[in-house]
């Protein structure tokens, strides 16, 4: 072997030992393959995955929570046409919508430039990266959360208030954060935090620094959109709606009024997920039948 071969040999090892060290490359986003991303990470950076197959669900698919879309749509209205809007929480009851609601905001809107980043808890802390990859672009960006809620010291808790109060920078006007939970603070709430409350001489009661932090994330989104669980009526109208988007009759959905409401015994909840199992279930045996 020549001193030439040698030096090339110990070169190709150096190279192979720095790509190693090196972050790797992230791909950069493609931004007409869809109009909803996740972030992702890749050897410790952060970047945005295309959902090619998204969720194609409407708003005329969203059955009993009409105050509650007429103010989500109204607000993503107004983000879209450069209005002011505020970033959202979405709380209460699983399976009520939450979710599917802010999908079918962006199916709605997204022929208009909305865009859609989902955003795992994990990951909060990358959000000032997200914004700086997005600021200067012209679609609009709703970030999105889903089921979030923190236990006490987390990192992304703190990541997630600088993101939505603005910290030395100002927030960019083209992103805003949609986050849905079960949980209406956010953090869990103990019997022990009552015993920070304090009261005054004239007997107002003031909540103490625990329970002032664990309310502070939620009174950042500026609007605040409850959720409810179903009567049984609202449910077996949900199943209706269901079984007939998949081809029942009036005479087969009649018939399985009985057994969706077994159904919904036997999971605990008559939420909109749960009629969506079931007439996913039954209109599927009914077509094998």
């Amino acid at each position: 072997m020549t001193q030439l071969d040698q030096f090339l040999l110990r070169a190709e090892h150096l190279l192979s030992r720095l790509e190693n060290i090196l972050p790797a490359s992230t791909p950069a986003p493609d931004w007409n393959l869809g109009f909803a991303y996740r972030w992702r990470k890749r050897g410790g950076q952060g970047y945005l995955q295309v959902v090619r197959h998204a969720s194609t669900i409407a708003l005329d698919d969203l059955r009993n929570v009409a105050a509650q879309k007429a103010q989500i749509e109204q607000n993503t209205r107004q983000f879209v046409h450069g209005k002011p809007a505020n970033n959202v929480l979405l709380t209460g009851a699983r399976g009520t919508g939450k979710s599917s609601l802010i999908k079918a905001c962006l199916n709605q809107f997204s022929d208009q430039g909305l865009r859609l980043i989902e955003v795992d808890k994990a990951d909060l802390a990358d959000l000032p990266d997200i914004v700086d990859l997005i600021a200067e672009r012209p679609e609009r960006f709703i970030v999105f959360c889903d089921d979030l809620s923190f236990e006490e010291g987390e990192a992304g808790y703190k990541a997630l208030k600088v993101a939505l109060d603005g910290s030395i920078s100002a927030q960019s006007d083209n992103v805003l954060i949609y986050a849905t939970s079960n949980r209406r603070h956010l953090l869990p709430e103990k019997m022990s935090d009552n015993a920070s409350y304090k009261y005054s001489d004239d007997g107002d009661l003031h909540p103490g620094e625990t329970v002032e932090e664990k309310i502070s994330l939620s009174e950042r989104f500026g609007l605040w959109v409850s959720f409810y669980p179903f009567k049984q009526d609202d449910y077996l109208d949900i199943v209706a709606y269901w079984l007939g988007s998949m081809g029942c009759t009036a005479a087969q959905v009649e018939e399985a009024r009985g057994d969706a409401l077994r159904w919904a015994l036997q999971r605990g909840s008559r939420s909109g997920r749960v009629a969506w199992q079931f007439a996913r279930d039954y209109a599927g045996k009914l077509a094998e039948s």
